[in-house]
């Protein structure tokens, strides 16, 4: 006698979930279907188009790489400093949160926010600043938002049944695609409100966290803290995020849009502004970043060189010796866009590396190797 009972037939999948969101999202919520794939692919016999998206993100090289990616500090030593990669995870989280309290696409807001930091150079924000000033004496820009976009449409390893169909890279649904390249405030808006919950909810979890990592590795006190702000939301950071995430349901389904409160959205600016001043920016914090914006040139400086110098850009010189990973990185991303010019290998190159990757280029440039007699 079988002791597992029987599993009674579930019918199609794709119908059910067909069925549940015309059931029970609400008329504003995005839907799955149609993908808006960039080549649209024949649906997976068990996963939703979203569901398999999620999977393609979290199984990239890319997002295994936020593992060693500065969330704040450069390369934290102590282990529960957050990097990109449980930055990443928070958001999706708090921001799946949101989505099923207010019946949108929890699937969709999942891929947006397991994707949105993709793009990422080292050194967190301090690394984009870096690179973006090495580009900007050519005439251009480097966005981290544009750069996860660039990583899931160009960049990253296709999956089988991608190049089966002629796609390239991830060819992840459009609304994901446009989910991840607005998330940024400077970017422009989402056009769904998924892509809006992420969008904030971003900064509501990267603002409080980083307090949290700031009061652990000493820069700040907690008494230090702006009274206003943390009067209006809160004097941890688990009551900060349910006083902003609870706002933010409730502005948000009396509004019809994704918004903040007046009160609460006042405090976060202020609070984010009193950061960038005191933590972000402060004096103690620029010797830091002066030696991130010299590594990073030093390194983007190097590989227009070497390109200049070879005919063969991936010659010995790159990736400099290095065993974990940026060597197999380097060609993926040649052989995915073959026609991008020095710049934009340069660029790819350098963005794409994790903080104890570019730590360790640099030192293979600067310190002389010693060889065995």
């Amino acid at each position: 006698m079988s002791a597992v009972a029987p599993t009674p037939s579930l019918g199609d999948p794709h119908a059910r979930r067909r069925e549940f969101e015309a059931s029970f999202l609400a008329p504003s919520a995005a839907r799955t279907w149609p993908t808006r794939r960039a080549v649209e692919e024949a649906d997976d016999p068990l996963r939703t188009p979203l569901q398999r998206d999620r999977d393609r993100i979290v199984h990239s090289k890319a997002f295994r790489r936020l593992k060693h990616k500065t969330q704040v500090f450069l390369a934290p030593e102590g282990d529960h400093y957050r990097t990109r990669l449980t930055h990443t995870l928070e958001v999706t989280g708090i921001a799946r949160t949101v989505a099923r309290a207010l019946a949108l696409n929890e699937d969709l807001v999942e891929a947006i926010g397991l994707g949105h930091d993709l793009g990422h150079a080292p050194f967190g924000h301090i690394g984009e600043e870096a690179l973006d000033a090495c580009l900007q004496e050519h005439g251009r820009h480097f966005r981290h938002w544009e750069h996860s976009v660039r990583i899931v449409t160009a960049l990253e390893d296709a999956p089988s049944t991608v190049r089966e169909v002629g796609g390239r890279a991830l060819n992840l649904c459009g609304d994901v695609v446009d989910g991840i390249a607005c998330h940024s405030g400077r970017a422009p808006m989402p056009r769904t409100l998924e892509g809006r919950i992420v969008r904030i909810v971003d900064r509501i979890a990267y603002l409080n966290h980083d307090i949290d990592d700031a009061i652990r590795a000493g820069v700040l006190r907690e008494r230090d803290l702006p009274t206003g702000p943390i009067g209006e939301l809160g004097p941890t950071p688990s009551r900060r995020i349910d006083r902003l995430v609870q706002d933010l349901v409730a502005t948000s389904a009396e509004r019809g849009d994704i918004a903040q409160g007046d009160a609460a959205g006042q405090a976060m600016d202020e609070l984010r502004t009193w950061m960038f001043k005191n933590v972000y920016l402060a004096p103690d914090a620029q010797d830091q970043h002066r030696r991130a914006h010299d590594l990073v040139r030093r390194l983007f400086d190097h590989h227009i060189e070497t390109q200049a110098r070879d005919d063969d850009p991936a010659a010995a010189r790159l990736p400099l010796g290095i065993d974990d990973g940026g060597w197999d990185q380097y060609h993926v991303q040649r052989e995915a866009d073959p026609d991008a010019d020095a710049l934009q290998r340069a660029t790819d190159w350098v963005a794409g590396m994790t903080d104890r990757y570019a730590l360790r280029a640099y030192a293979d440039l600067v310190i002389p190797r010693v060889h065995a007699g």
